[in-house]
């Protein structure tokens, strides 16, 4: 069991757009004790944190990397300083969808973070509706000792290191495919706790303050071993602990063959043309994310999610530049870190695009091409806007 003499740590691991998110705003909004959040988004752009950051106590990002390695003296610093300036009950790290959870949970067990944190729960979300499919295209894949190792993988490597599982979006598969689910979940890890969701809504007693974690049972499994050989092996007094090993093996970057592309502009999009691209993404295209600046839909972020075949839009909150210029000085005093554009204020598009085999030049292509002319710009004219306004339902593109 956890220890009690310092903070209990929840790490929330599962895959690419298996909903980490939408139930950690869950735990945000309705956890009976104050929590800290660490955030970790694989890609330039943290977009997990934007989202969650005026809900915790206290939001430290973690981008362009996984904690579990990469970043690994960041989250020393990221914890400590969390712990020096915030007075919380609880930290919630959710991990990147390509981190494996064993590396991760070993920087609370080895790493300088156990000298103020116990590890209480690893929890690990799995999508109901793709699960399945993934870790059979995974046995169907052919395996070579130099090309990337199947996603299923990762998925079977988060499974079996958690002490609770969320199997989020029920709602989308029938009673039979999810008892079919369930009985595959418990024939990779029979000892965890199963939990069914929608909208990863759940009661925050599942994964906060469970005491389930146990080093003893967890470090039988493969992952654990390895993560804890390669903690063993870290050079922590170097200037460079990434001098001395090869982190193919271990980075889930290298070893899955994953990528991300980072897409920033300050021009709105044509809401048609928009459409259309994020409707025809490419099958390399596993997880995109981001906040929309489209046209005629000026007042009100959009925040777009996509996973595997389906994507959706709903409208995040009001751009700080579309308020009247008091409440505007007000909300730039009260978030400081907004990058602020003399011309259009808050506006901008932000995406983040993780796959396998990208061709970042034809998609950022494709996205720039999708962007309003001047012409477009000047006449504010932009036909049909499937887009939603303030106030109305998210609109699913796919």
């Amino acid at each position: 069991m956890a220890a009690r003499g310092s903070t209990p740590v929840t790490l929330l691991s599962g895959a690419l757009g298996a909903g980490k998110t939408t139930t950690l705003n869950h735990l945000l909004e309705h956890a009976d004790r104050r929590l800290a959040v660490l955030v970790n988004d694989m890609g330039e752009i943290n977009i997990d944190a934007a989202l969650v950051e005026s809900r915790a106590d206290g939001v430290t990002e973690l981008s362009n990397g996984c904690i579990c390695c990469d970043l690994r003296g960041d989250l020393d610093v990221a914890v400590s300083r969390l712990a020096r300036e915030r007075d919380f009950d609880h930290l919630v790290v959710e991990s990147s969808g390509i981190s494996e959870p064993a590396p991760v949970a070993t920087l609370f067990t080895t790493g300088a973070a156990s000298a103020a944190y116990d590890l209480d729960t690893l929890a690990t979300v799995v999508d109901a509706a793709t699960f399945a499919e993934t870790l059979a295209e995974g046995e169907e894949t052919a395996r070579t000792d130099d090309g990337p190792r199947p996603l299923a993988d990762l998925l079977a490597a988060q499974v079996e290191c958690a002490d609770v599982l969320v199997l989020n979006k029920c709602d989308l598969v029938e009673e039979a495919e999810l008892t079919a689910t369930e009985d595959l979940l418990r024939s990779l890890n029979p000892r965890a706790r199963l939990v069914r969701t929608t909208h990863g809504t759940l009661d925050p007693g599942d994964v906060v303050g469970t005491g389930r974690f146990d080093l003893d049972t967890v470090s039988e499994t493969d992952g654990w071993r390895r993560a804890l050989d390669h903690a063993a092996g870290h050079h922590h007094g170097d200037d460079d602990p990434h001098d001395d090993h090869d982190h193919d093996d271990h980075h889930p970057l290298a070893a899955y063959g994953v990528d991300s592309v980072a897409y920033r502009r300050r021009r709105p999009f044509h809401p048609g043309r928009l459409a259309s691209v994020l409707r025809d993404l490419p099958g390399s295209v596993l997880r995109s994310k981001g906040l929309l600046w489209v046209a005629g839909r000026d007042d009100v972020s959009l925040h777009y999610s996509q996973a595997g075949r389906s994507s959706r839009v709903e409208v995040q909150g009001n751009w700080i530049a579309s308020l009247a210029e008091s409440r505007q000085e007000m909300q730039r005093r009260m978030h400081p870190e907004v990058e602020w554009d003399e011309t259009h204020g808050d506006r901008q598009s932000q995406l983040v695009l993780i796959g396998r085999g990208m061709d970042e030049e034809t998609l950022v292509t494709a996205l720039d091409d999708a962007l309003v002319t001047d012409a477009e710009w000047e006449s504010d004219t932009y036909g049909e806007n499937p887009f939603p306004r303030a106030g109305e339902e998210p609109v699913v593109l796919r």
